[in-house]
């Protein structure tokens, strides 16, 4: 760490130590529908961060087996001197989401060492994160909304950008990068088609501490997703991304013939109403028939292992930083 990590907060050099040590800086990104506790073991297994969506959960009493299932997984792990990763919990936090308060108990029971918030304030969840020591990071699309997050007192940030999977920025990530490190010290991530170790390697050239990887993730035999899915990436490139509102009522990617095949045209903008109220897992909402992916897709030649893809990351990581030595 250099010298102006005495600037932060305790949590804050505790979430820098964190990527410090780790081999790859990368963090799986929670992916709707898609990220679950098989995934999360295996990416922490392989060295990387592993993480879920809380609502991927049917039911709060799913959820808690999920936490269960992860935690027994991790001492049994850590028990037999095996390398265990840390893992992280993503909240919705916006204020039509009613599920947030049962979460948030089990997130007091559970203790993840990363919360990630996502879609309103970090301020919902910090006090009860930080009193068992764990830390807070908040996903943003624009700085105005980095400058908010910093102001509740959010442990780190995520700059999601153009190109990102799901719900997704606009903003090119030299210019967001540069801006926002100009008002924060603390640990900065990037989200956005980041598809292969130089990929990660670029995060850091750029001023940023980790690497969100979503995409290359959904096509692994952990994933959630049914197969079909994991075929429609290996056979769509970038042309078959489509942003649209129309879906969530947020602006996310999706894969065109995803969006053809469930009735809704890409090309003609309309915009949902914003609604995260209800069971969004398993209740009959329009992004149950549509999958998304970010502008890194064409990358994916193949269904893999998580355990495949890590190791493809770190080689390409580590070649990229050598040609610069």
């Amino acid at each position: 760490m250099t010298d102006n990590t005495r600037s932060l907060s305790a949590s804050q050099q505790r979430l820098l130590r964190i990527f410090a040590s780790l081999e790859l800086p990368v963090l799986a990104a929670p992916m709707f529908l898609v990220s679950g506790p098989r995934l999360v073991s295996a990416c922490c297994q392989a060295g990387v961060i592993g993480s879920f969506p809380a609502p991927n959960a049917r039911t709060v009493e799913q959820l808690q087996e999920w936490l269960e299932q992860i935690v027994s997984e991790r001492d049994a792990a850590t028990g037999r001197g095996e390398h265990w990763a840390p893992w992280m919990l993503n909240m919705i936090v916006h204020s039509t989401y009613d599920r947030f308060e049962a979460e948030l108990e089990l997130v007091r029971r559970f203790k993840p060492p990363i919360v990630s918030t996502a879609l309103g304030s970090p301020a919902r969840v910090l006090d009860a994160v930080h009193e068992y020591g764990g830390v807070v990071i908040a996903d943003v699309v624009t700085p105005a909304l980095a400058r908010k997050a910093a102001a509740a007192g959010v442990d780190g940030l995520v700059l999601v950008c153009n190109g990102a999977g799901g719900h997704t920025g606009t903003n090119n990530p030299f210019a967001f990068v540069a801006e926002v490190r100009e008002f924060w010290d603390g640990p900065l991530g990037l989200a956005g088609a980041i598809s292969n170790g130089r990929d990660v390697h670029a995060t850091q050239v750029l001023g940023c501490d980790f690497a969100l990887v979503g995409t290359r993730l959904v096509a692994t035999e952990e994933s959630l997703v049914e197969q079909a899915y994991r075929d429609m990436l290996v056979e769509c490139s970038m042309d078959d991304i489509a942003a649209t509102r129309a879906v969530s009522g947020v602006l996310a990617n999706w894969m065109k013939p995803s969006l053809v095949k469930a009735g809704i045209d890409p090309s003609v903008e309309s915009r949902a109403q914003i609604d995260f109220s209800g069971n969004i897992a398993s209740a009959n909402k329009a992004w149950k028939h549509v999958w998304s992916a970010g502008q890194g897709v064409g990358q994916i030649r193949r269904t893999s292992s998580v355990a495949e893809v890590v190791d493809e990351l770190l080689q390409g990581y580590r070649q990229s930083m050598t040609r610069l030595v």
